[in-house]
C-alpha cells in the first residue's frame, strides 16, 4: 500500500523526524524513499549556484538523518516553483504518500505567505503526510481515524490498519462526530459506541485484521471535536479523508472554500497537536 513514498525536504521542521520514526514500522521498511529539495528560481547566477549547494547540503543532511539502506533511497534535488515540482515528482514516482513540513498558518495567510504544503494539497490527489514545525513528533503506537461515509474515510481506515497490523501493542481510534443536536447525548452514545451504524464496519474490519481499537462517539463541530479527541486520546498520527471538492478543470485554482473556512481538513491540519495524515480515495 506504501511502496513509494516522497520525503520533500526544506532544512527546517520535522519531516524527516516523521519518517524515521515510520521507517520503525515493518510495512513501511519495504518502501522505496525518494527526498526531494527544490530550489526556488533566482535572479542571479551567482544566488542560483548557492541555492543549488545549499540544496545539495540539505539531501545529504536528510539522508545521513533517515539512516535508511542506499539501495531504497533516491535523492532529487531541482529547480523550478516548489508546489509545483512537488507535484511533478510525485506523479513521476506515482506516489503511495507525500510527506511535507508544514508551518501551520491559517487559511488566508498561508496562501498569500505562498506555503507550499498548502498549494500541494490542493493540486495534489495523493495521500499527504503534513508535519507541522510546533510539534512534537513521536513514535507511531496511536493512530486515530476520523469516520464517515466517504470513500476517503473508508480508505483512512485501511491505511491506518496497514500501519497498525505490524505495531506490537498498536491501538487505532475509531472517532465519529455527530452533528445532530438531536442525536443521543455523547455519554449515552458513548456507551454503545463500537456498535454505532458508522463505527460498526471499521470495527470489525479492524478485529478480522487483529488490531486493537478503541471507538468513540461525540457531538459537535467535526473540526473541533476531532482536534480535542487527538489532544486528549495522546494520538501519534491523526487520518482524515479528505474529498475533493473541485472539478478536474479547476485543479489550479486557488479553492475558495479552503480560504472561507468551509473545509474540516483544513481546520484540522492547521489546529490538530499531531501530525495528519489527509487522504482522498485509493483511486485518486
Amino acid at each position: 500500500m506504501m511502496q513509494n513514498i516522497l520525503l520533500a525536504v526544506s532544512g527546517l521542521g520535522h519531516a524527516e523526524e516523521m519518517l524515521k520514526l515510520m521507517g520503525e514500522i515493518p510495512s513501511i521498511q519495504r518502501a522505496k524513499i525518494t527526498v526531494l529539495h527544490v530550489v526556488p528560481p533566482q535572479t542571479t547566477a551567482e544566488a542560483m549556484t548557492a541555492k543549488w549547494e545549499e540544496g545539495g547540503r540539505i539531501l545529504v543532511s536528510a539522508i545521513q538523518k533517515l539512516q535508511l539502506n542506499p539501495n531504497q533511497v533516491n535523492s532529487v534535488l531541482r529547480q523550478g516553483e516548489p508546489k509545483d515540482v512537488v507535484c511533478q515528482v510525485a506523479n513521476e514516482i506515482d506516489a503511495d504518500l507525500i510527506i511535507m513540513g508544514s508551518r501551520g498558518l491559517q487559511r488566508l495567510q498561508s496562501i498569500l505567505a505562498n506555503s507550499v504544503s498548502q498549494y500541494v494539497f490542493q493540486l495534489s490527489s495523493r495521500p499527504m503526510l503534513l508535519v507541522k514545525d510546533d510539534i512534537y513528533v513521536k513514535r507511531i503506537n496511536r493512530i486515530m481515524v476520523a469516520i464517515d461515509k466517504s470513500d476517503a474515510s473508508k480508505y483512512c481506515l485501511d491505511l491506518a490498519l496497514f500501519l497498525l497490523r505490524d505495531i506490537p501493542g498498536g491501538e487505532l481510534i475509531l472517532t465519529h462526530v455527530m452533528t445532530d443536536l438531536k442525536s443521543p447525548s455523547a455519554e449515552t452514545a458513548q456507551v454503545n459506541a463500537e456498535k454505532h451504524p458508522i463505527l460498526a464496519a471499521a470495527v470489525a474490519e479492524a478485529q478480522k485484521q487483529g488490531v486493537k481499537t478503541r471507538s468513540i462517539l461525540s457531538i459537535g463541530k467535526p473540526g473541533e471535536k476531532i482536534c480535542s479527541l487527538a489532544s486528549e486520546m495522546n494520538v501519534d498520527l491523526l487520518l482524515l479523508g479528505s474529498p475533493d471538492r473541485r472539478p478536474t478543470i479547476a485543479k489550479n485554482f486557488v479553492d475558495l472554500d479552503k480560504l472561507l473556512g468551509t473545509s474540516l481538513s483544513d481546520y484540522v491540519r492547521i489546529n490538530a497537536t499531531c501530525p495528519v495524515l489527509l487522504a482522498r480515495t485509493a483511486a485518486a
